[in-house]
């Protein structure tokens, strides 16, 4: 009896091994944007954590030059999945119906527009004749930086580079440009980084958001706390949200198990970058007009979102 007893559970065990999806030929590549910025800096703890919970080796990570680029890649077959500010997701979404769909709206980006804490330049209008580096080509950053000059009265009246975050910060320090756009969590750790060497500050833009509100109804308005970079005081600016982007073409197994990764690896981004604590099941299913993917969806109704 004792043998038949454990023939039934050996059985047993291989019947229910079986029952979920297997995922061990699963190879995927996540866009992630520029080195020291937030995007980059959550897409490596999340990699583990789903090789980790879907047993699969860890996701390759690809640095690249922002929404725009990571899109393109997603598009493309460079990439399987995705970190993108939620305009640049709107407008491929109306360029490429039925392409692409979001596992969930994640943490939102804060427009930085920085200068010298040793500068003059204390608003916007002031950089008009100035050099400003604007963002990667390619970039969810330069995309809004554009919009801003645009609505601030400034385009074809600055000097423009397209630089990366780093590169836009060694460019300040070495007073080869006057400001310099960023869009990323709070608090950008490059950004801190470079605070505590050669002091920045950060220009207000309470009187541009109307101007940029009527480009695109994601565009929200927030404040940038004095503490996140020992600034005199807050400092109104334009948030954006971001999505976990993927293509429609994703099976709907793996996108409700890399959804579900995502919220199971909370404490490891947040141990990263706090901008992770905003990650939360009831704002990520806001993805308009973004569709979510089916296998998302599968994954919030289970959890009665």
């Amino acid at each position: 009896m004792r043998w038949r007893l454990t023939l039934a559970l050996a059985v047993l065990t291989v019947l229910l091994s079986g029952c979920g999806p297997s995922f061990a030929n699963l190879h995927l590549r996540v866009a992630a944007g520029s080195v020291g910025g937030v995007y980059h800096d959550l897409a490596g703890p999340l990699a583990s954590s789903w090789a980790g919970e879907l047993g699969i080796e860890t996701p390759e990570v690809l640095a690249t030059q922002g929404s725009r680029d990571n899109l393109n890649r997603v598009l493309s077959g460079g990439a399987d999945v995705a970190f993108v500010a939620a305009d640049l997701a709107a407008d491929a979404a109306a360029a490429h119906p039925g392409k692409l769909a979001a596992l969930a709206r994640i943490h939102d980006d804060y427009l930085h527009i920085v200068v010298r804490k040793d500068s003059r330049y204390t608003s916007v209008s002031m950089l008009r004749g100035r050099h400003i580096a604007v963002g990667s080509p390619e970039s969810g950053v330069e995309y809004i930086a554009d919009r801003v000059l645009g609505v601030a009265g400034l385009k074809g009246a600055v000097a423009v580079d397209q630089l990366s975050l780093d590169d836009s910060l060694a460019a300040l320090a070495d007073r080869k440009i006057d400001a310099m756009f960023w869009s990323g969590g709070l608090p950008t750790p490059l950004i801190t980084e470079y605070n505590r060497k050669i002091g920045l500050r950060l220009l207000d833009m309470s009187s541009l958001m109307p101007g940029m509100q009527r480009f695109s109804p994601v565009y929200g308005t927030a404040t940038i706390p004095g503490s996140t970079y020992d600034q005199g005081g807050p400092v109104t600016t334009l948030v954006v949200p971001n999505f976990l982007v993927v293509p429609t073409s994703m099976s709907a197994d793996v996108a409700e198990a890399l959804t579900k990764g995502l919220y199971d690896a909370r404490p490891a981004l947040a141990a990263v970058n706090r901008a992770a604590l905003s990650i939360d099941v009831h704002p990520g299913i806001e993805t308009g007009p973004l569709p979510l993917h089916p296998g998302a969806l599968a994954y919030y109704r289970a959890e009665k979102v």
